[in-house]
């Protein structure tokens, strides 16, 4: 598949690009990991995210949300029917794909990068507020509180980091942050559905990720579940560069344009108080 970069795209790929190289350098570097934790922490919050979304959308109910130090995470959710389960289960990876693949459309799309961090804040706050805290405590998730403390310090400090960047930050930081945003989603989303296809094979230790949740809803082995995510990422990814690449007045004709800113899952039967049987997701490191 040959792409064409539109002239119009270059000053914006060349962010971006930049963005991607200083994503993969920290891989290489000792101890510079440090450098990318804040957002490895807010690309959990956004996996958790999409199974806490994709709950209410099939008529379930979310019991808590919590982060953990590591990166990894956990969802509870009442359990619904076999449809229900499969798509809470792929909307984990799958949303964290799709949302570093929406940003890097709203980049090309010219929507203020400030708009673009306002948003992404209010959405880590409202994950962090609605499931992380109030959630739990009101559903009387005992299990999930000793994650409570670390979530909220996490999702406030975040929101509050993005919403500084959108506030005073300059037109072209802001930028370079929404694209470090949209690469270290992607390749999050990449590197770990990687893990959790080595986890899924038949010769590895059973470990709980979103694919044994998958094999133990439809009989499927997971390392299917995983290598049908893996596909369907890459296709969400591709569809999102060809967007990127083209010409804007090719892409989005009839649109009218924004201002441009110039200035890890295994089954549970945990004993919560709740009349249906309740599933957790797990996002593991």
């Amino acid at each position: 598949m040959k792409y064409k970069l539109a002239n119009d795209a270059r000053p914006q790929a060349m962010t971006l690009l930049l963005a991607a190289v200083i994503s993969i350098a920290i891989w290489f570097i000792p101890y510079a990991e440090i450098l990318s934790y804040p957002f490895r922490i807010f690309v959990t919050f956004i996996h958790e995210g999409g199974h806490a979304i994709a709950a209410l959308l099939t008529g379930n109910s979310v019991q808590s949300l919590s982060v953990a130090m590591n990166g990894s995470g956990e969802t509870y959710t009442t359990q619904g029917g076999w449809f229900s389960q499969m798509f809470v289960s792929s909307a984990g990876y799958i949303g964290a794909m799709t949302f570093g693949a929406l940003l890097l459309v709203l980049i090309r799309r010219a929507v203020a990068a400030r708009l673009v961090l306002l948003g992404s804040a209010g959405i880590v706050l409202a994950l962090t507020i609605i499931f992380g805290v109030v959630k739990p405590l009101f559903a009387g998730a005992w299990l999930s509180l000793s994650g409570l403390p670390f979530t909220l310090f996490a999702g406030v400090l975040l929101a509050a980091g993005l919403f500084a960047v959108a506030r005073f930050a300059s037109a072209r930081v802001a930028t370079f942050v929404v694209s470090l945003l949209a690469v270290q989603c992607v390749l999050n989303a990449l590197l770990d559905l990687k893990t959790v296809f080595f986890l899924s094979s038949p010769f590895a230790a059973t470990v709980p990720t979103d694919a044994v949740n998958m094999a133990n809803t439809t009989g499927v082995p997971a390392i299917f579940w995983a290598g049908l995510w893996i596909a369907f990422s890459v296709l969400i990814l591709l569809v999102a560069i060809k967007q990127y690449v083209a010409s804007r007045q090719r892409s989005f004709a009839g649109m009218p344009d924004l201002a441009l800113d110039k200035g890890s899952p295994v089954w549970a039967m945990p004993s919560l108080p709740s009349t249906s049987d309740q599933v957790r997701y797990d996002k593991s490191v």
